[in-house]
């Protein structure tokens, strides 16, 4: 099978084929090109949307991927990244190995195929230049025999006339000799030139013609075979990349199955548990009977979890809820004026306490967050402390790190001066040792808090422990029980019963409001904003005037102050410029 034997006579039709296959070429090219573009696109988007999802360094996000669902969603994404890298890989490969070769292939391809048909047209040429030769020799050997025959026929006609000279006759036969005789040189021309063109001819058609077309069969097959392996390259590309998408998913499975609902469940326990117990039972309050308020009506705090009070009818009234809950207050209270109800209130030990949460939840309202985090509930507080600890902990390490690598540098320059000047170091030296020593005094006043709020929680569970023995031993007295609770925002509150003799270790905390005599005066401040009062225990200030204060900012964001004997109360430290006098006790002057 021969396109030279069986298609000798389809030269124009050979042509537009191979134009054709090459028009195909192209059309793969360009095809292989627009999956490359999109391949890029599709791992530029899953870049991006992984990019989008991943949390942001030094915010909330972070906290939020210790639970096993949320590092799943994050390995997701990660190995959605990866994924992406294999459609990049897959673009490159097919750039690199399709389309840039197949376009310099059709670049050849197209300059054989222009000189394999310049060799056709050529000889498509050379035959019709030897056919003409033909038909010119046989039209020149036909009009010789013609001339030929006439000038014969004038002869014999001369020679039979009588009346014709001698001459004539003579002249006549001369010229039809001549013709006969250009009649048979045009006759041989004409035979050697037929010879010549037949020779050519089957050159042309069994020779010539079939070698150059069994080139273009060549050339168009080599076309056929490229197309099919740059297919083929194509299908292994994407093949090639399978095996590590296929273990991007299995990654992806593998983190989903890694999702420990219990775990998570336990961390969320461990985020936001209080240490706080449920509060009980309201105690029934009988009004039918003549009794003493409880000091205790106006702010109500919690009452114990861990055994429910039974209604009592004629005695005070121990049963508690949040601090932040306040009851209407009567008539008669609102008409009180502000300082006979906070000289009340400052004289009762369990409203102190309430006023102390009130203090520090207006504390956070504003935004001003105590060193110690006493604004946290216990187990919070204790989970802070411990972070802080240990951050500064890694502080610490850090900085001895960067010391034993100065003290080594030192002692290269010592042994070897040409490599520096030892003096040089001593600076660093020495701040990374002040650094060092301010490090471990926060670690010092940090552990010593994380060591409080322990012993505190530790006392709570022993005075639970014993208050579970007790009325266990005396369920009549359940309601009469002293009663140890902390407040949400983490500070404490104590009410000793004077119908047992049940005592609950204390702490230095309530020994803080033991004293009822009035706070004497440890400086000045000024108003630096007008506040408005509007909570209970607060004063209300106004823009630039001055004032007494009685107790400093404890570290809440408060500061006590007094306006005269009768007008006192807690501002926001922000609000006032505070000038201590030295001579009192533990005085220290800031703004």
């Amino acid at each position: 099978m021969s396109w030279g034997t069986e298609l000798w006579d389809q030269f124009d039709n050979l042509e537009k084929h191979t134009q054709w296959g090459i028009d195909v070429l192209e059309k793969f090219i360009k095809f292989v090109k627009e999956r490359t573009e999109i391949e890029l696109s599709y791992a530029k988007q899953l870049r991006n949307l992984s990019k989008k999802y991943q949390p942001k360094k030094n915010s909330k996000e972070e906290e939020e991927y210790r639970y096993t669902s949320a590092r799943a969603f994050l390995a997701t994404l990660n190995e959605m990244n990866d994924y992406a890298g294999q459609h990049e890989v897959i673009s490159e490969n097919m750039t690199s190995l399709i389309t840039g070769e197949l376009t310099r292939y059709v670049q050849e391809l197209k300059q054989e195929r222009k000189s394999h048909f310049h060799d056709g047209r050529k000889a498509q040429q050379h035959i019709e230049t030897c056919w003409k030769q033909l038909e010119a020799s046989k039209r020149r050997f036909e009009r010789d025999c013609k001339e030929a025959d006439r000038a014969q026929q004038y002869f014999e006609k001369m020679d039979a006339d009588i009346n014709v000279t001698k001459a004539d006759v003579e002249k006549a036969r001369q010229q039809a000799q001549l013709r006969h005789q250009m009649a048979e040189d045009s006759k041989a021309e004409y035979s050697s030139t037929l010879q010549k063109f037949n020779s050519e001819q089957h050159d042309h058609y069994y020779t010539h013609i079939p070698h150059i077309f069994q080139k273009i069969q060549e050339m168009e097959e080599r076309r056929i075979v490229r197309i099919g392996e740059s297919m083929k390259t194509f299908a292994e590309v994407d093949r090639q990349v399978i095996p590590i998408i296929g273990k991007c998913l299995d990654e992806i499975t593998k983190a989903a199955e890694s999702i420990d609902h219990k775990n998570d469940s336990q961390l969320v326990i461990e985020a936001f548990k209080s240490g706080f117990e449920p509060p009980g039972d309201v105690d029934f309050e009988d009004f039918t009977q003549p009794m003493k308020r409880t000091v205790s009506e106006s702010s109500l705090s919690n009452s114990r979890a861990d055994g429910k009070s039974e209604p009592k009818f004629g005695g005070k009234s121990k049963g508690k809820l949040w601090p932040f809950i306040k009851k209407n207050k009567s008539p008669k209270q609102q008409k009180e004026p502000l300082s006979h109800r906070f000289n009340e209130f400052m004289t009762s030990k369990p409203k102190i306490h309430c006023f102390r949460s009130l203090k520090r939840g207006l504390s956070l309202k504003l935004g001003a967050g105590p060193e110690d985090f006493s604004n946290l509930p216990p187990e919070q507080r204790r989970k802070k402390l411990q972070q802080k600890v240990d951050e500064l902990n890694r502080d610490i390490q850090k900085e001895m790190d960067q010391r034993d690598a100065l003290t080594k540098m030192k002692d290269v320059y010592i042994k070897n001066p040409q490599m520096g000047d030892a003096a040089s170091v001593d600076h660093r030296l020495a701040e990374l040792g002040q650094n060092i020593e301010k490090l471990r005094l926060e670690v010092q006043k940090f552990e010593a808090w994380l060591a409080e709020v322990e012993g505190r929680l530790s006392m709570r569970s022993e005075a639970r422990r014993q208050s579970g023995l007790y009325e266990a031993q005396n369920p009549s007295a359940v309601n009469s029980c002293a009663q140890d609770r902390e407040s949400p925002d983490g500070s404490y509150t104590e009410e000793q019963s004077q119908e047992t003799e049940m005592k609950v270790p204390a702490t230095d905390f309530d020994d803080e409001f033991d004293d009822e005599e009035p706070l004497p005066t440890i400086g000045t401040c000024k108003a630096l904003y007008t506040f408005e009062g509007q909570n209970e225990g607060t004063i209300s200030v106004a823009e630039g005037e001055m004032l007494y204060v009685i107790e400093e900012d404890k570290g809440d964001g408060w500061t006590r102050i007094r306006r005269n004997e009768d007008e006192e109360g807690y501002v926001p430290t922000s609000y006032v410029e505070v000038y201590l006098d030295k001579n009192a006790k533990g005085a220290m002057t800031y703004i």
